[in-house]
């Protein structure tokens, strides 16, 4: 027996995100929460760190050292250091055992095949048995603890760091989905951009990413917050310490925001009217880390007139879903996307 549940404990579920990555272990929950980003030396191509270690040297490296991202807008845009960093996190959580262990990444709805077929190539090379697919808002609606296997309408409103995915689900399907390129990410690049014309000072990537989560908002706060912000004056070349208000934040998500905000309204205008009605009563559920910035469950509220609200713990929904669903994986085919689609990957 001991040999047995030793074999079926080496399930492990991915959410291979553009921003983070997070890996669930059948039994134990989620195991590693770490940024997906890479380290390597471009003279040797050894790979030095990943994860949280290698997050530290964005922006900050000497001239031989790499520090990179693999993924981007949610697909993996440099395979071989996508593939590698798995394995290193898998490494990471399991201890030496003869079991490959059998795997199931997240990946954004709006994938292409051939998308699919690089994260299923990824993972085998990283070391799994077998890989399965799942699709983000069908996993964050299983780890926001809704039961997506009644006949019933529910909207979720995923927004990662590169992708935003919107899908009406029912008996255990996607319905009707959208899924655009615009995440975390493009709210950091925003308030970059903003700062830049308004202020004349660039920021980094990191100063704007602690800028959105601090102070930044789509909706107007009911009082004002600020924030001392360092960057480069763009006329003397030097320092410069200026003070962002959360009004002007509002003013720089605007074009983005709004942009999630169309995707939410064609996947309505596309839903049977039966699952409208359902979602008017259930509710728009939203997850992942960009569903945190301030105010967007009421920004969506107001839009939709849908009452709106942020699953708990938003960010980890997406892992949970994953890894509660490693326990139907006998009912799964390898490579099948969400159960709805059940379409077999042709080789």
């Amino acid at each position: 027996m001991g040999l047995f549940s030793g074999m079926l404990s080496k399930d492990i579920g991915i959410d291979l995100g553009t921003a983070s990555i997070l890996v669930y272990i059948r039994g134990k929950g989620v195991v590693l929460r770490e940024p997906s980003v890479v380290a390597m030396d471009k003279n040797t191509g050894k790979l030095l760190k990943v994860g949280e270690d290698a997050q530290a040297m964005l922006g900050r490296t000497p001239g031989n050292i790499v520090a990179m991202r693999p993924l981007r807008e949610g697909v993996i845009s440099d395979y071989d250091m996508t593939e590698r960093m798995l394995k290193e996190f898998i490494r990471k959580v399991t201890s030496v055992s003869i079991f490959k262990p059998r795997l199931i990444i997240c990946v954004p709805s709006g994938i292409t095949e051939v998308e699919e077929r690089a994260v299923i190539d990824a993972g085998i090379q990283a070391g799994a048995r077998k890989v399965y697919l799942i699709e983000e808002p069908v996993a964050a609606a299983i780890g926001a603890g809704i039961d997506i296997a009644k006949p019933d309408g529910h909207m979720i409103v995923d927004i990662g760091g590169g992708t935003a995915d919107v899908a009406v689900i029912s008996l255990s399907g996607v319905v009707e989905s959208a899924s655009i390129k615009t995440g975390g990410d493009k709210f950091d690049d925003a308030l970059v951009k903003y700062i830049r014309r308004k202020h004349n000072v660039l920021i980094g990537d990191r100063t704007a990413e602690e800028l959105k989560k601090t102070i930044g908002c789509v909706f107007p706060r009911p009082e004002e917050v600020t924030m001392q912000v360092k960057g480069r004056c763009l006329l003397t070349g030097l320092p410069r310490e200026f003070t962002v208000t959360s009004t002007e934040t509002i003013e720089a998500f605007e074009e983005v925001s709004s942009h999630i905000l169309e995707a939410i309204h064609g996947v309505l205008e596309r839903t049977p009217p039966e699952l409208v009605g359902d979602i008017s009563t259930n509710g728009i559920v939203m997850t992942g880390g960009g569903s945190l910035v301030w105010g967007f469950d009421k920004l969506i509220e107001s839009h939709t007139g849908i009452q709106t609200h942020v699953a708990d713990d938003a960010i980890s929904c997406v892992a949970y879903g994953t890894g509660k669903s490693l326990e139907s994986l006998d009912e799964m085919q390898d490579g099948t996307m969400n159960l709805s689609r059940r379409k077999q990957m042709s080789y």
